[in-house]
């Protein structure tokens, strides 16, 4: 019997909850590889886009990297606004963790550690600029979140490399 038949009324039109089983049956078969893929994406994005901005050459802070976090950033911590400490070790550790982190990211490699480097950089960045949790901080917190708990999924170098790590382990004469 086949999924069409298996719900349809005796009238031989398709009932609302038909129709909603058969999309949620078509939705559930979708690789869980996809979403952790367009969600790997999805996070490093922004991220990177925001590192290349801080880098005027290699290692070599912006103008306005150097501005921001001597002049402008500010901790917002119950109620009060404190400057950065270390501001010039801040903004190269932030440079340097949003292009490499992404990077890891979109090759899948250290996923759940990248994750969770950039959900860390999405809570300094709440406490820098709180009015931003809704349209970034929030979702940006979600995607993390979900990969430290999901991984990368098979369209990653992590999954690659427990692929070969297994089958390395099968192949090795024991004594």
């Amino acid at each position: 019997m086949s999924l069409e038949t298996a719900h349809a009324p005796q009238d031989g039109q398709t009932s609302l909850a038909g129709l909603v089983r058969q999309a949620n049956h078509l939705l559930a078969s979708i690789p869980q590889s996809l979403p952790l893929l367009a969600l790997r994406f999805a996070l490093a994005v922004p991220f990177f886009l925001s590192g290349l901005t801080k880098w005027d050459g290699f290692l070599h802070l912006s103008t306005g990297a150097r501005f921001l976090f001597e002049e402008e950033f500010r901790l917002h911590i119950l109620g009060g606004e404190y400057t950065y400490p270390f501001p010039m070790v801040m903004a190269a550790a932030a440079g340097i963790g949003e292009i490499a982190l992404p990077v890891l990211l979109v090759l899948g490699l250290a996923t759940r550690c990248a994750a969770l480097g950039l959900l860390a950089m999405t809570a300094i960045i709440q406490l820098t600029i709180p009015e931003g949790w809704a349209n970034f901080h929030l979702p940006w917190a979600a995607m993390a979140l979900s990969l430290m708990v999901f991984g990368g999924g098979r369209l990653s170098l992590d999954q690659l490399l427990r692929a070969s790590r297994r089958s390395g382990i099968r192949t090795m004469p024991t004594k």
